[in-house]
């Protein structure tokens, strides 16, 4: 069973495989209605769960218009639709879905609730994302910097803000395809002792991306945090925000990237943002690119 849980649980070679079929399915549809069908149709008569124990725009609209794309069809379940784990076991679900469904995309908070359900499903899973990694996300990202700057092995990634889940992805990436990440962002939101050995910690943020081939952010807040949350983190991120004076640090060439939704002016200001090193909306597609290769991927024999 190929399920496709995290980057540094899938080899480098499998890895490679997924980002340049993203690129090639991509090629393929240029010029191509939105919602016309694929050449390559691999989920003709398919049917994919897309589980949300999470809310999500990007993730669902990408997944969903991904399958009907490639001929499938999908079944969107919210965690108020299961419940997963209050009544019915997650072990069970798992294995009641699989008589029903050819593949699962699941986005949820734990991620024992996916590694439960990869262990006991009979088709494969796909990490949507959990609290701790959000690998679907890296590989469009690694994707969207190919496409724009050359390979990404020895290049030079930087990280401004929190430590969270998706930094955690590129911490995993970095070992796999081998580029050089920083991390630059305050000691209480640094990233999980796991992590140690794959990033270097560079506190001044200017000092950091200097020499940077891509520079990363992500929101400082979550919609699940309460205000007093929300106002402690800013003022611990404020000195992170990405300015055009922390990009001119960077290389000219320097690549800026979000992972969306974005709070503007906060993490990142709308001037780079919109800016000329700005591939935020490249990357948001990707997301539709790189996803519909996983699926095919886990979906070959």
């Amino acid at each position: 069973m190929k399920h496709f849980l995290d980057i540094h649980t899938t080899s480098l070679a499998d890895l490679r495989k997924i980002i340049d079929t993203g690129r090639i399915i991509k090629e393929a549809r240029a010029g191509k209605p939105k919602g016309a069908l694929d050449q390559d149709t691999p989920l003709k008569d398919h049917v994919v769960a897309l589980i949300f124990e999470k809310p999500s725009t990007r993730t669902r609209v990408s997944f969903d218009v991904g399958v009907r794309q490639m001929g499938g069809s999908t079944m969107v379940l919210s965690g108020a639709d299961m419940q997963l784990g209050h009544g019915e076991t997650i072990a069970d679900t798992a294995q009641v879905l699989s008589r029903y469904v050819d593949l699962i995309m699941m986005r949820t908070f734990e991620e024992d609730t996916l590694l439960e359900m990869a262990e006991h499903a009979t088709v494969p899973v796909i990490n949507g994302l959990t609290n701790r990694t959000h690998p679907c996300q890296i590989m469009a990202d690694i994707l969207t910097f190919e496409e724009h700057n050359g390979p990404i092995k020895g290049k030079k990634v930087v990280w401004s803000g929190d430590g969270n889940n998706v930094f955690a992805s590129f911490a995993h990436a970095a070992k796999q395809f081998e580029f050089d990440l920083v991390f630059t962002g305050p000691p209480p939101l640094d990233p999980e002792a796991s992590l140690d050995g794959l990033y270097t910690t560079v506190r001044d943020p200017h000092e950091a991306v200097d020499g940077a081939d891509l520079v990363v952010t992500d929101t400082w807040v979550s919609m699940h945090d309460p205000q007093s949350a929300r106002e402690r983190r800013h003022n611990q991120l404020r000195g992170y925000q990405v300015n055009r004076a922390l990009m001119d640090s960077a290389k000219p060439d320097a690549l800026f990237m979000h992972c969306l939704p974005a709070h503007r002016d906060d993490e990142a200001t709308s001037e780079v943002m919109d800016g000329p090193n700005s591939v935020i909306f490249d990357e948001a597609e990707n997301r539709l690119h790189a996803q519909k290769a996983v699926m095919k991927w886990c979906l070959e024999s």
